[in-house]
């Protein structure tokens, strides 16, 4: 039996709102990756092919498909609760992939019928490390048509070249305006999931697959880095579109 809509709705409400603590500006983000993506396939014949790499419960997926409702868009997660809740939610926006992003055969699973036209991205990529990075990047740039592009929201901080410090206080300013710190956070988020019986399965897998892979994290790496990384991988050019704080746009053009 499938996860029921209206506990989809429930959940993914709630996600909407605990993921507003973790994006500076997060619809207006939504909004910038979007522009890209109308922008580089105005006036091509062919539907856009998008894929959306950690697509999490579908919210950027559902945004696209709003704005380009003939794109096709592959949305790529390793997290089944994640992926049934968007499955369930926004069933119309996307064909969902479980897979790993970065692991050994994850793009073949995507199952392209074409070059890719836009790779897109949200709070993802960055619990990658830098080699597994480079990888997912040289990856991207094999599939993508030439003037296709990576569109990456995502937390980069400015690193050693620029005020990280300062940065990251304009950030915590503008979510303080915004009193996006009254909503659950993600720890909150996840322990009331696990009170739901009717996601109780798939929480089980959920912690499985944690398990196989461990607790510890990658530093994340600041926007110079990545910006090095894409133009390694096979991108022509690359920089940042929009940025509030560490809150950030990146753009890489094949």
């Amino acid at each position: 039996m499938g996860l029921s809509l209206e506990t989809a709705e429930r959940w993914v409400e709630r996600w909407e709102l605990q993921q507003q603590r973790y994006a500076v500006d997060r619809e207006e983000r939504f909004t910038v990756i979007a522009d890209v993506v109308e922008h580089v396939t105005a006036g091509r014949s062919a539907p856009p092919l998008v894929v959306d790499l950690g697509c999490g419960p579908g919210s950027l997926a559902a945004r696209l498909v709003r704005r380009l409702p003939d794109a096709e868009i592959v949305a790529v997660d390793r997290d089944p609760v994640l992926l049934e809740l968007g499955r369930t939610h926004h069933p119309d926006a996307a064909r969902y992939v479980d897979a790993e992003i970065g692991a050994r055969g994850w793009t073949w699973a995507l199952e392209l019928d074409r070059p890719l036209d836009a790779a897109v991205s949200t709070t993802a990529l960055h619990y990658l490390d830098r080699d597994t990075l480079l990888g997912v990047y040289r990856q991207l740039a094999v599939l993508m048509r030439p003037g296709g592009v990576l569109v990456n929201g995502d937390h980069l901080p400015q690193g050693e070249q620029g005020p990280a410090g300062i940065a990251a206080h304009v950030g915590r300013c503008r979510a303080e305006r915004q009193r996006v710190f009254v909503h659950e956070d993600w720890g909150a988020w996840w322990a009331a999931v696990g009170e739901d019986p009717e996601l109780a399965d798939l929480l089980a897998e959920h912690r499985r697959r944690d398990a196989l892979l461990g607790t510890g994290r990658p530093a994340e790496l600041p926007l110079r880095a990545h910006l090095e990384l894409l133009r390694e991988a096979g991108f022509g050019t690359a920089g940042p579109v929009w940025q509030y704080g560490d809150s950030c746009v990146v753009v890489a053009v094949r």
